[in-house]
């Protein structure tokens, strides 16, 4: 956490052009394109800091160009296409140019932070009434502790933060919840049934009870993140990569965060007693 956060402060994120703005250039060839010579050729003409990707088949190729100061976007297509065409035999076909403007950019950054603080706020709300307002913040701070050092990954070897990122995330928050939550639940259950056991035993029993669960599930999530990783393409590359490391922090944090910060908050076997009606003992009596 520490790191994530010192590297969060000092070196950011290295926002994609959904957030930053800029340009988006569609191409698609005959045969399969030379991905390295495209970007080589990119480079020579000073556009080193663009993003060259295949997008859906190797003969289609995704070029993003962040905003230059007094180029417009249609010359700076232009300027990409016939630095390209010259590259390879045959010309490329366009498929489709989009701009996108620094205030669009900045809304959906803005979204994306919201988006993040509802479903946030959510979570408080649904445990605080499901479960106890104690397990509502474990909750929150292990889901919190997840999603700081993801994002502290992509700070640290400064990989692109786009759209397709912050769904990552946002899915990383459910998955990391519903781990939680399983445990949570058989702690509860646990608090019920063994009311004479301190604690601390009730919750090491209740953590011990969910744990195959729990790392079954996540390592069966992991192998199909890992197969994205692998051979989904440049596309979902960075979204692999954010829900990889998001599991196995999620997986930790359900185990050793999410309940020992309920301890420390104080939950005991009391908080979730179920209340007993006054003259319910007298309904039971012949």
């Amino acid at each position: 956490m520490i790191i994530a956060i010192a590297s969060l402060a000092i070196r950011g994120l290295e926002m994609g052009i959904d957030f930053t703005g800029g340009t988006l250039i569609e191409v698609g060839y005959q045969k399969a394109a030379d991905v390295t010579a495209l970007r080589k050729t990119l480079g020579e003409i000073g556009f080193a800091d663009a993003t060259v990707q295949n997008f859906g088949t190797a003969k289609d190729v995704l070029i993003r160009l962040k905003p230059r100061e007094g180029v417009n976007s249609n010359d700076l297509s232009s300027q990409v296409l016939e630095a390209i065409n010259k590259t390879t035999a045959e010309p490329a076909s366009v498929r489709r140019v989009e701009f996108v403007g620094p205030q669009v950019g900045d809304d959906l950054a803005e979204d994306g932070f919201l988006a993040l603080l509802y479903s946030t706020l959510g979570i408080l709300i649904y445990i605080a009434w499901r479960f106890e307002w104690k397990f509502s913040l474990g909750a929150v701070i292990a889901t919190f502790h997840d999603v700081i050092v993801t994002l502290g990954v992509f700070s640290i070897f400064q990989l692109e933060f786009d759209l397709t990122v912050l769904a990552a995330i946002l899915a990383l928050i459910g998955y990391s919840l519903n781990d939680t939550i399983v445990v949570y639940d058989r702690i509860r259950e646990n608090f019920r049934d063994m009311r004479d056991t301190p604690t601390e035993d009730i919750m090491n029993i209740a953590v011990n009870d969910t744990l195959s669960r729990t790392i079954m599930t996540s390592a069966t999530v992991f192998l199909v993140l890992l197969a994205l990783f692998i051979w989904g393409g440049a596309v979902i590359h960075n979204f692999s990569i954010g829900l990889l490391f998001g599991v196995v922090f999620g997986t930790y944090s359900s185990i050793f965060i999410a309940s020992p910060m309920a301890l420390i908050l104080g939950i005991c076997p009391e908080d979730l007693m179920v209340p007993i009606k006054e003259g319910s003992e007298m309904d039971q009596m012949p």
